[in-house]
This record gives structure tokens, C-alpha cells and sequence, in this order.
């Protein structure tokens, strides 16, 4: 019997259930143990006050390093990307949709809110990525789970909310979606997405078992993601956005990866991308990351609010695998 740990939550109950079931089919019995986490019982602090989405992962992994649980499934871009001596991500399955979306009244689109209009997050890169875009929206705060989220917009408290689409659509409830955020407006966090199996780093007969739900494209998109945020020094509640992909090349397979760097107020940001090889993601996003850190990306990060909008668009550097 495979122990498997998840928090409360109605998302995070859904997400490791889809995992569950996946290991059934392989012919695997598997339980769920429910493990609390601070991220869930405070429900009113911001994120970033608790200590980012890290929160959420702790918990978790101290279940399965004291051996109440034989694996966990987490959001992958809650994990901090310092790798855990502990722990191993045996499996990253395929990705859902990476997109954020927007929840409006009367469907609104983003475009369409007027000026003035309140959207709420609780991600500080959404809130940045939203004031760059300069519709003289009022961004503001929010915590919750998704259905909370959700009626702070049909209650009338706000206009709108910015959510993963992947939560949306592994709950059922993509309906509500008024737009999904083009990654050109909003890049969405590293590991977007994507769902991490995480098991002890010593349990190589419980990692063999989840191995066989691992993703090769996603593991090489969320690796250079997630390699890219680590190389700017930049927590899981910075305002960094970015994206990988497979793409289909002259001489085969790459990778691409677009990054933006946001001022904390969204008055500035920096665009910039790369194309490599799959083979060495990490390269890839390690790369990309100091070409933003030569541009000005830590001094951006760290800039205070000031009164004019300023982009340093995209101009393309490839690397071409070799």
C-alpha cells in the first residue's frame, strides 16, 4: 500500500487524486493521508509574510522524511527550487494548461474592464505582470481557496480575480473562466502547470514505481524554469514569469524559453529569451537568467515604485543546440 500525502485543500485533494488513480491503473494500491500545512490554516496572512509557497511544501515533506507517508504530490511551482537533501521529485507528469486566467463580471475580458476596475491576487507576480500592463487597474490583495477566490467576484466584492487555469480546469470549473491570459500579456510562474511526485531520497523502490509517470517535455520545460529562477537568487514569490517549450527546429527539437522580470509595482520589466538544447535545460535556463542579471534583472527586482511605466522588450538571443 502506497501512502500518499496531500493537504485539505479541494485543488490539492483533486490533484492528488488524478496521481493516485494513475498508480491504480498500473495495478498500485494507494490511500491518502491528510497532512496540514501552515499555508493552509492561515488563511489571511499574505504569502509572501509566510514565507512564500514554500508554506504549502514543508509539511509535507517533513511527513515523508518521518515516514508517515510514502509520497507527495505538490503544485511544482510551490516547491522552492533549492533542491531538498531529503526528498527526490520522481515524477513530473504531464502539464496542464500553464496559463493565468482572468474571472470578471459578466465575463469581462481584460481588456474590457474600465479603468479603476479592482482585480484581485495574491501573487506578487501577477500583481506586477497586471500594473505593467497600465489599464489603471486596482490590484489588491487576495488568500483563499479557488471557490473563495472566485465569490469575492460574484458577490460583488471585486471585478475580477487572476487564477491558474490548470487549478480551473482540474476542478471543473474552467466555465468561469472570462480569458485566458496570452503569455505575450502575462508569463505565468516557473512550473505553472505542472504537478511534482515527490518521495524520500532514500526509497528508490517507492521512486521506480512513480517513475513511470514522468513527463520528459515537461521535466525539460520546468527544469529550465526552474533553473532560471534559482540562478536570479529569486524566491517563488518574486515577480518572476517564464515559460519553456518544445519547439520543432530546423535540425530537430529545442527548447525555448521566455522570461519577464517585473519592478515589485509593475512600472518596469525586462523580456528576454533563449532557444537551446532539451537535452541541457538547466543550461539553458541558468543562461538565460544571467543575460537578465547583465540587463539589470536583480536591480529591477529591488527598484521602489516610481511614476512612469518602462518596458526593455524582448531581442532574442539563440542558442542553437549543437
Amino acid at each position: 500500500m502506497l501512502r500518499l500525502g496531500t493537504r485539505r485543500s479541494a485543488l490539492a485533494t483533486t490533484q492528488s487524486s488524478w496521481v493516485a488513480d494513475q498508480l491504480r491503473a498500473l495495478g498500485h494500491e494507494v490511500e491518502h493521508v491528510e497532512v496540514s500545512t501552515e499555508g493552509d490554516r492561515d488563511q489571511t496572512t499574505p504569502l509572501a509574510q509566510l514565507g512564500g509557497t514554500g508554506v504549502f511544501v514543508s509539511a509535507l515533506r517533513a511527513a515523508l522524511v518521518d515516514g508517515r507517508v510514502d509520497l507527495a504530490v505538490h503544485s511544482l511551482k510551490d516547491l522552492p527550487t533549492t533542491p531538498d537533501p531529503d526528498t527526490l521529485v520522481a515524477a513530473i507528469p504531464v502539464r496542464e494548461d500553464p496559463r493565468d486566467a482572468l474571472v470578471a463580471r459578466g465575463g469581462l475580458t481584460l481588456g474590457e474592464l474600465p479603468a479603476g476596475s479592482t482585480v484581485g491576487t495574491g501573487s506578487p507576480r501577477r500583481r506586477a505582470q497586471l500594473e505593467a500592463l497600465g489599464f489603471g487597474l486596482v490590484v489588491t490583495g487576495l488568500r483563499g481557496n479557488v471557490d473563495t477566490r472566485m465569490r469575492q467576484v460574484t458577490e460583488g466584492h471585486l471585478d475580477a480575480v487572476v487564477l491558474a487555469a490548470a487549478g480551473l480546469r482540474r476542478l471543473g470549473r474552467i466555465d468561469a473562466v472570462s480569458e485566458l491570459l496570452d503569455p505575450i500579456q502575462m508569463l505565468p510562474a516557473p512550473g505553472q502547470g505542472a504537478l511534482a511526485v515527490e518521495v524520500r531520497g532514500d526509497d528508490a523502490h517507492t521512486a521506480s514505481l512513480v517513475a513511470v509517470l514522468d513527463d520528459h517535455d515537461t521535466r525539460a520545460c520546468t527544469t529550465a524554469e526552474r533553473a532560471l529562477l534559482a540562478e536570479l537568487e529569486a524566491g517563488c514569490s518574486a515577480p518572476v514569469g517564464a515559460l519553456a517549450e518544445v519547439v520543432e527546429g530546423f535540425d530537430g527539437p529545442e527548447l525555448s524559453l521566455r522570461a519577464v522580470v517585473t519592478s515589485p509595482d509593475g512600472t518596469a520589466d525586462l523580456r528576454r529569451s533563449l532557444v537551446g538544447d532539451p537535452a541541457t535545460p538547466a543550461d539553458l535556463g541558468r543562461r538565460l537568467a544571467r543575460l537578465l542579471l547583465e540587463d539589470g534583472a536583480a536591480e529591477l527586482m529591488s527598484a521602489p515604485a516610481t511614476t512612469d511605466h518602462s518596458s526593455t522588450t524582448d531581442h532574442p538571443a539563440t542558442e542553437r543546440a549543437l
